[in-house]
């Protein structure tokens, strides 16, 4: 079956060029699906995996649906955390300018009146729901013009609390109005947002129905003690590999750990909660210009992050569960590359992470893990004297191959969108800040690019 283009799908040749400039000449599966609909008019139910280019899904018919003269805001997108905001606003900044539309993102920790005035004037707003309503509430602009209504990643937003707020917005909302609801399940909650907030919605879906962790990651799990933890992760940044990103547990894991590397002569950066919002953005962007290679982050702050050159993500501290586990090591292996995911784990670990790896279908090897009981049943590790080490490698891929993030072009590459998924952050009062559902934050992710500057 022969592949559409863009103009195949309906799209302006505005928007066409616009992308071409980017060397993006070839929709995803996700673009492919959904870009026709979404230029018909219609509201659009789409579940789709991180990494899979749902923001030029939405993003490109949208911007075609809207004239430079409609009333302002004309559309709304909704995003879990202010990483993933900025991230859709620089992916789709390029292609609005193409048609003379403005857009800004709408978050926490940084000033409200220069931010409002931007808004204001913005033909698209991408909003964290939290600061969103902040804004309303002072009256800085309304949603009574907004004709197209887009939730991305629906179902971090719910997990992560915004139920009311996302009802309370949909609400001041026109009844009128186009609205696409993406999500990387349509499962319990999110399904049950799905079917409130759109009309004879079109579906569409992409990828495994089930959640489970990415087929072009190799999957490994090492036993460690306490004490050769930090040797281990040491030993494992050493190796051959691009950007890393290493998850902990804490904010204040965070801080030590990068110090221990830079004792060790890795130079790597934070990135989490109790930092602000320069401090983030200037730990993101040395990151993802190469200018250090690994980034150690908390699992709140490390949603929404989509960096291209990923090939490492090590669990320092292992996920709290499968879709957590999930979420993390989909930082790497996106848009058609593959990557490694590593989780260090000591004994008193070994009986969770076995429970986390059944659930998926992934090999673990762990020889000190007690039974379990997973999804896939009653479950025992191998007998000692099994390998220390041992993994999930995807058959025929090795890390670090495939597409590019669009700030890197090479030709013919296709469009995607980075990963986004996880919880917002910094906003006033807390209601976008770093803060974990369960109590506690969860691990963080590392990967490791090339020094630019060393």
């Amino acid at each position: 079956m022969s592949k559409q283009s863009f103009a195949d799908l309906g799209v302006s040749k505005a928007v066409v060029d616009a992308l071409a400039a980017r060397r993006i000449t070839e929709p995803f599966a996700i673009q492919e699906h959904v870009i026709g609909d979404v230029l018909a008019g219609r509201d659009v139910l789409a579940r789709s995996p991180t990494g899979s280019g749902k923001t030029l899904a939405f993003g490109i018919p949208l911007i075609d649906r809207i004239a430079a003269e409609s009333r302002r805001p004309a559309a709304l997108v909704l995003a879990p955390t202010r990483e993933l905001a900025t991230q859709i606003v620089d992916e789709l900044r390029p292609v609005a300018h193409a048609r003379a539309l403005r857009i800004t993102a709408v978050y926490g920790g940084v000033g409200l009146l220069k931010q409002a005035q931007a808004a204001a004037r913005s033909h698209i707003i991408v909003a964290t729901p939290g600061r969103l309503e902040d804004q309303l509430a002072r009256r800085a602009f309304n949603l009574n013009h907004v004709r197209t209504l887009i939730i991305d990643e629906a179902d971090r937003m719910l997990d992560m609390g915004f139920r009311p707020a996302l009802d309370r917005i949909v609400e001041l909302c026109p009844a009128q109005r186009q609205t696409l609801f993406f999500s990387a399940t349509l499962d319990g909650e999110a399904g049950k947002a799905a079917r409130r907030y759109t009309k004879d919605a079109a579906f569409h879906e992409h990828g495994p129905s089930e959640r489970r962790a990415s087929d072009d990651v190799e999957h490994r799990f090492v036993e460690v003690s306490h004490e050769s933890r930090i040797d281990s992760l040491l030993e494992h940044l050493g190796g051959k590999r691009d950007l890393t990103l290493v998850f902990v547990r804490t904010k204040h894991g965070a801080d030590k750990l990068v110090k221990k590397l830079s004792n060790h002569g890795i130079a790597a950066v934070a990135m989490h909660g109790n930092k602000t919002q320069r401090q983030r953005e200037r730990a993101l962007a040395q990151f993802e210009s190469y200018e250090v290679d690994t980034l150690v982050a908390t699992d709140v702050a490390a949603r929404g992050i989509d960096v291209g050159g990923i090939s490492h993500v090590i669990n320092f501290d292992p996920p709290h569960d499968s879709e957590t586990y999930v979420h993390r090591v989909g930082r790497t292996g996106r848009a058609g590359a593959t990557g490694v995911g590593i989780t260090l784990v000591s004994p008193d670990q070994a009986r969770d992470v076995v429970q986390i790896a059944t659930e998926l279908g992934l090999e673990h090897g762990l020889v000190n893990a007690r039974p379990t009981v997973g999804a896939g049943g009653f479950r025992r590790g191998p007998k000692a004297g099994a390998p220390k080490q041992f993994g999930h490698r995807p058959s025929g891929h090795s890390p670090g191959g495939g597409g590019q993030r669009s700030g890197k072009p090479t030709a013919g590459r296709h469009a995607h969108d980075g990963p986004r998924s996880g919880k917002p952050a910094g906003a006033r009062h807390g209601r976008d800040a770093d803060r974990p559902s369960g109590g506690a934050n969860r691990p963080a992710k590392s990967q490791r690019p090339r020094f630019k500057n060393s």
